[in-house]
């Protein structure tokens, strides 16, 4: 009945920006929440199109103007000028602290000209550039630019030495820059009833801080340093041109595909598009192995195109495994595969390779881990699908969680 209704412009995104700062703030009234974001969203709207009629309006003449019309301009202005004083009094509030930063989100081709800015570039010696190439070797905002994109990113990153008990980041303030660990152990804070509780840290690797820049939203914890440590900053601007917008285009090709993914139906929007973030893209050829049975595990595949086989060793009648594989399963279009050495902590059970030109979408381990455990139930599900499989085909019991 409502397949041929069509979605208004701009739904989506206001929509998507109203999740995303609902799971941020973690209101108790959602509908006065909605109240002071919608509100807030409407008198930035208002006040850029007042900023747009000034830019555009002629220039004053003697006699073109009356009296009453010059005076209706001066009395916009002031109420502008009110507006603002107000919004900025508002960003206070219990739960729009900052919401006229965020109002909404990051949008790619309002910064068409971006790229017409100059570079920034740190000088490095050939020692820092090593250190850091070696630091942002598995960071999964990187693994998506273009090597030119990521050349770029690096000439732009500055060395940050820190001291123990340093503070980082504050939880609530703007988004300055985005960090990647060279080494150091860093705790994370998060305010809770007005108490400050450590949910975890990062031990000498990973990054943070991106969350604030790519979704225009205050810092969302707190990052303190517990020792001596190395970071490298990549500034706001830097990081909006290059991985913002790059992430915005690639959004625009892949969320469709996602939100047709049905492991990922479970998901909200907002966890699916974080996912569409970390994602990377792989072709392989007819019959390229994309997976090797007993390998670790680094990442999770999903098929945007083509079909993989799956394909385990056999085992000989004394339970020898020898080298012929034996074919159990395929996946097409929007299926997935890879996941189970990741759910299990083991090594690759089996082998993939590709059946004519396929490209894969892949999700490293570590967004793995952070992203789908909303879909670790459906996943785990899924390994006694597998087993049944290998009975059937090996006539024997096989456990493949432990």
């Amino acid at each position: 009945m409502m397949s041929n209704v069509e979605i208004p412009a701009g739904l989506k995104e206001l929509l998507q920006g109203y999740t995303v700062e609902v799971l941020r703030h973690r209101p108790p009234n959602l509908v006065e929440f909605a109240v002071q974001y919608f509100t807030q969203v409407l008198e930035n709207q208002r006040n850029d199109q007042r900023a747009k009629k000034r830019s555009t309006k002629p220039a004053r003449k003697g006699v073109t103007f009356e009296i009453n019309k010059s005076s209706k301009d001066d009395e916009e202005e002031e109420e502008e000028e009110e507006e603002e004083e107000d919004t900025i009094k508002s960003t206070t509030g219990k739960y729009n602290r900052r919401v006229s930063v965020c109002a909404e989100a990051y949008n790619p081709d309002d910064d068409e000209d971006d790229d017409a800015e100059p570079r920034v570039v740190h000088p490095k010696t050939d020692e820092q550039r090593r250190r850091l190439q070696d630091a942002c070797r598995d960071i999964l905002l990187f693994k998506t630019l273009e090597q030119e994109q990521f050349s770029e990113v690096l000439d732009a990153m500055f060395e940050v030495l820190v001291k123990p008990q340093e503070h980082i980041i504050d939880q609530g303030d703007d988004g300055d820059n985005f960090y990647v660990i060279e080494k150091g152990v860093y705790d994370i804070f998060v305010q809770k009833d007005g108490v400050s509780v450590c949910v975890g840290k990062y031990d000498n690797k990973g990054s943070f801080g991106e969350l604030a820049l790519m979704y225009n939203t205050p810092r969302a914890a707190t990052i303190i340093a517990t020792h001596e440590g190395a970071l490298w900053g990549l500034d706001r601007a830097t990081f909006h041109r290059l991985i913002v917008k790059n992430n915005a285009k690639k959004r625009k090709m892949y969320e469709a595909f996602i939100e047709c993914v049905p492991l990922l139906k479970s998901l909200e929007l907002s966890e699916r598009m974080k996912i569409v973030d970390v994602l990377g893209a792989r072709g392989f050829k007819d019959g390229q192995r994309i997976i090797t049975q007993g390998e670790e595990a680094d990442c999770f595949y999903i098929v945007e195109s083509g079909e993989v086989k799956i394909m385990i060793k056999s085992k000989t009648k004394a339970g020898q495994q020898d080298n012929t594989e034996v074919e159990v399963a395929r996946c097409s279009r929007g299926q997935y595969f890879g996941e189970l050495a990741l759910v299990t902590n083991k090594p690759r059970a089996a082998s993939v390779y590709a059946v004519g030109d396929t490209k894969c979408l892949v999700i490293d381990i570590q967004a793995f881990e952070r992203l789908l455990g909303p879909c670790m139930d459906i996943m785990k599900r899924n390994i006694s699908q597998y087993e049944d499989q290998l009975v059937a085909l090996f006539g024997s019991s096989v456990d493949l969680k432990h």
